[in-house]
């Protein structure tokens, strides 16, 4: 049994970290070190690697999947020459374990199919080489090579971006070309929107940024106009990807804020049918689409929320992207009374195909409210996080901003402290450029008030501050503003 599976370009975003062993360590708690860790996931063999394919309106991943005899292990048959899969390092032999969010060793071959389809223009594959899947089960059992995931709330973050009085409400930050991160204005849009706080930047409306400057990043941002969408991933989504050995890739994003969603409409045939009329014709940029029309008033397509030029997407969850007008029509039949359509908008249509995204990708949270305002964290909108993850603080007074810091790869904050027995107590001496305390706002001179609810007052503080590598993150600061004395280290 064998089932293609799509094609063409995608550049991954697999994101490399950087020690300059120039910087050293000054604090041993509060290291300026982030890097990638003593173990490269890459080169160990016994590990899932990833591989994010992309495609062309019409084209395929280009490769071919078949199902084990005997298993529920999905082979790659076939790679074919010069396409995404090929340039991605798929191999044939390889054994799919997730497609994007999803761990799929144990479906059928046919749902591991209508994943990779339903993934539109992008999608990630956690793979491992046949050999060592064989050599690590018979080692450690069928327990062995798990397929890595994210937990929800714990994943990069698709967010919308209207611009209001005060801009988009964020400036950005770099180290060097292709590496960017976001300082948010207190409750700007950015913020709003639910940009969290730290955020790195991985796309501008679908586009990765790379290999991009700069100005070149300034200018793209200005040439976005009124609102723009950004994918960006929070420090400790950062931290867990690398980890896992993962990519930030677009494919495993959340919506927020999103300007347009999918709709699942969900129809019983009444006496007169269900009351539509599909067809097939040219959509956005001539692609050939199963477009909705002649919606009669008062049948069950109208009263379940059909509109006239509606585009069709999927039918019973199954998506229909490239499939011509027969084949949907029999799939819709196939239903019988009860169909459930998947459909997007003109303006949903536009949207996802700018992202180049599927909008299934984010039909599973399409009834979510479009506006993160009813959760906050210290510094910005999130929505609710994982048990012993959670960042909620009461806001900072006047005068004082509060900052929540996770680790960075190599263990550190990225800061260092400086004490004086006179004036501002605890202040911070050096940030690492790029790192966990610079991509949350930190700067040189700004006054410790706080530490995780405690104020700061005393030498004893020093102390404590040095165990903070045993602490459960985040570490959670109230700064006050700059300090103008000098600093001396620790």
């Amino acid at each position: 049994m064998e089932a293609a599976a799509g094609l063409q370009e995608a550049a991954p975003v697999a994101l490399k970290f950087e020690f300059n062993p120039k910087l050293g360590i000054d604090n041993p708690v509060l290291s300026l070190a982030e890097d990638r860790g003593p173990s490269d996931v890459w080169l160990c063999p016994e590990r899932p690697r990833f591989c994010l394919l992309s495609k062309e309106e019409g084209g395929s991943f280009g490769f071919h999947l078949q199902q084990e005899l005997g298993g529920a292990r999905h082979v790659v048959c076939r790679v074919e020459p010069g396409t995404s899969a090929q340039r991605q390092g798929l191999r044939e032999g390889d054994r799919i374990l997730g497609v994007n969010r999803h761990a799929v060793e144990q479906e059928a071959l046919e749902a591991v199919a209508r994943l990779i389809r339903a993934s539109g223009p992008r999608v990630l594959l956690a793979v491992v080489a046949g050999p060592a899947l064989d050599t690590a089960r018979a080692q450690q059992g069928d327990g062995a090579l798990l397929c890595p995931t994210l937990g929800p709330g714990v994943r990069p973050r698709l967010c919308h971006i209207v611009r209001d009085e005060g801009g988009f409400g964020f400036s950005v930050t770099h180290e060097h070309q292709g590496s960017f991160w976001l300082v948010l204005s207190p409750g700007g849009a950015a913020e709003r929107a639910g940009v969290p706080p730290g955020a790195r930047l991985l796309e501008v409306n679908g586009v990765g940024v790379e290999t991009l400057t700069h100005s070149q990043l300034s200018r793209r941002l200005w040439q976005s106009g009124e609102q723009v969408t950004l994918l960006v991933a929070a420090p400790e989504v950062e931290e867990q990807c690398r980890q896992r050995g993962m990519p930030l890739a677009a494919p495993l994003a959340e919506g927020w804020a999103l300007p347009t969603r999918p709709r699942c409409l969900h129809l019983e045939k009444g006496p007169q049918g269900f009351g539509f009329l599909l067809r097939e014709e040219k959509g956005l940029g001539g692609h050939l689409g199963q477009f909705l029309w002649e919606v009669d008033p008062g049948l069950p397509a109208d009263k379940a929320g059909m509109q006239a030029g509606d585009r069709l997407v999927a039918v019973a969850g199954e998506s229909v992207e490239g499939l011509g007008h027969e084949e949907t029509v029999s799939r819709i039949r196939a239903q019988g009374s009860r169909v459930a359509l998947t459909v997007v908008d003109p303006k949903a249509d536009r949207f996802f195909r700018m992202v180049r995204l599927s909008p299934l990708l984010f039909l599973e949270s399409a009834e979510a409210p479009a506006s993160p305002q009813s959760t906050r964290s210290a510094s910005g909108a999130e929505t609710e996080d994982p048990p012993g993850a959670d960042t909620a603080l009461p806001r900072a007074p006047r005068g004082s901003r509060q900052c929540c810091l996770y680790p960075g790869p190599g263990g550190g904050y990225g800061f260092r402290l400086s004490y004086v027995a006179s004036g501002p107590r605890l202040s911070i001496s050096q940030v690492t450029p790029g790192g966990s305390a610079a991509r949350a706002g930190l700067q040189q001179g700004d006054e410790i008030l706080e530490v995780n609810g405690r104020p700061v007052d005393g030498e004893d503080d020093v102390d404590r501050l040095h165990q903070l590598a045993e602490a459960e993150p985040p570490l959670c600061l109230k700064l006050g503003a700059r300090s103008p004395r000098g600093w001396s280290g620790l």
